[in-house]
C-alpha cells in the first residue's frame, strides 16, 4: 500500500511540475502554443518570488515520494495526527479555491469558464496532494502485511 500512496503522490507531483513548467515557458521563452502569463499568473506574488516556492514545495514532493516509496526515511514515519491536520486542511484549501473561482467569475464575467483558472486548479492538485499524504499518515494497519495466523484446535 505504501507505494501505492507514493506513485499517486509522484503523479499529482509531476502534475504541478509540469504546471510549474510551463509557467517557466511562457515567462522566460514566451512559447505560443500555451497559453498567455495571465492565464498561468495570479499575481499574487511577484512571479520571482514565486517560482523558487514552487521549486522548493517540488522538491518536497519528490523527498516525500522517494520516502514512500523506499518505505523509509523522514516522510515514511506514519503521523497519524499530522494525517489528520494535513486532511483537514486540503478540506478548507479546496473549499477556498471553490469560492475563489466563483469570485473570479463573478467579478471576471470575461474569463467564464475557463479563464485564469490554471492557478486555480492547481492549487486543487496540491489540495489533493495533501489530502492523500494525510491518508497516508492515518492509515495505519492497512500498510502492515497481514500475517497468518494458524488456528489453534
Amino acid at each position: 500500500m505504501r507505494r501505492n500512496y507514493a506513485t499517486i503522490l509522484a503523479l499529482l507531483a509531476f502534475a504541478f511540475f509540469l504546471r510549474v513548467l510551463g509557467q517557466a515557458l511562457v515567462a522566460w521563452w514566451d512559447v505560443e502554443f500555451l497559453p498567455p502569463m495571465t492565464q498561468w499568473y495570479s499575481g499574487l506574488l511577484p512571479y520571482p518570488v514565486l517560482l523558487p516556492i514552487q521549486v522548493v514545495i517540488l522538491l518536497v514532493q519528490g523527498k516525500v515520494s522517494v520516502d514512500l516509496w523506499r518505505g523509509r526515511g523522514l516522510f515514511s514515519l506514519q503521523r497519524p495526527r499530522l494525517g489528520t491536520v494535513l486532511r483537514r486542511f486540503s478540506y478548507v484549501y479546496v473549499a477556498v479555491m471553490v469560492f475563489r473561482y466563483i469570485l473570479t467569475m463573478s467579478l471576471h464575467p470575461d474569463r467564464r469558464w475557463f479563464g485564469g483558472t490554471i492557478p486555480i486548479v492547481f492549487h486543487c492538485v496540491l489540495a489533493a496532494y495533501l489530502y492523500v499524504w494525510g491518508r497516508f499518515q492515518t492509515a495505519g494497519d492497512e500498510l502492515e502485511p497481514q500475517r497468518h495466523r494458524p488456528r489453534s484446535g
